[in-house]
């Protein structure tokens, strides 16, 4: 079995048995806030683990033009159900970001919402050069990231530091912003997160030793 095929196992029982506490069923305040602090026009946008398509669906009734991508089928035949009004148009797409390269763009905007800080620590290099590769000049990378800036926990997110972040996406990446904030969650503690826009460079800095 390939490495993607265990991974799509994996994730389609999650979304069979109904463990998904990630999945509030609204869009995420992260992603509406950034969208209005930095005038973010509706474009042609990537969003990577898109789940059942909440995100996804949201933005296309904004008026961007929608590619979304999850390695779960399960999560992804709901996603196309829930796409079925006649004000939604999003392209569903199959993909393990970590075994396929990205679909074809160049895009303007990606949006993934704890996919990064699910790769382990050489995925991640990979994950940004994927996303690099897939943007536009100048292009936008909003990432919700799980904090380390906080006390652990006995379940929730993989968490990252600021150095951590900066340490894999500052080579192909300028961070405009690092905020903290939390994951959209029905719990009474959420769970800490960074929210991170990064800023497309045009080349790919040395990384410091």
């Amino acid at each position: 079995m390939s490495e993607t095929d265990s991974r799509r196992r994996i994730w389609d029982a999650r979304y069979e048995t109904g463990d998904l506490p990630w999945d509030s069923g609204r869009h995420d305040h992260s992603l509406e806030a950034v969208l209005s602090e930095y005038d973010i026009a509706p474009c042609q946008t990537l969003e990577i683990g898109c789940g059942t398509g909440t995100n996804a669906i949201w933005l296309a009734k904004r008026g961007f033009t929608v590619t979304a991508i999850d390695i779960s089928p399960l999560a992804l035949a709901t996603a196309r159900d829930k796409a079925k009004a006649p004000d939604v148009a999003v392209r569903f797409l199959d993909v393990d970001v970590h075994g396929n390269k990205l679909p074809d763009g160049p895009f303007d905007f990606v949006f993934d919402r704890g996919c990064f800080h699910g790769s382990d620590e050489q995925e991640r290099d990979a994950f940004a050069a994927h996303i690099h590769a897939a943007l536009k000049p100048k292009g936008l990378w909003f990432s919700l990231i799980g904090s380390a800036d906080s006390p652990p926990r006995e379940v929730g997110p993989p968490r990252l530091t600021a150095r951590e972040i900066a340490t894999h996406v500052e080579p192909r990446f300028e961070i405009v912003s690092l905020k903290a904030t939390h994951f959209d969650s029905d719990q009474e503690d959420p769970p800490p997160a960074w929210a991170c826009l990064m800023r497309k460079r045009n080349g790919v800095l040395s990384k410091s030793k």
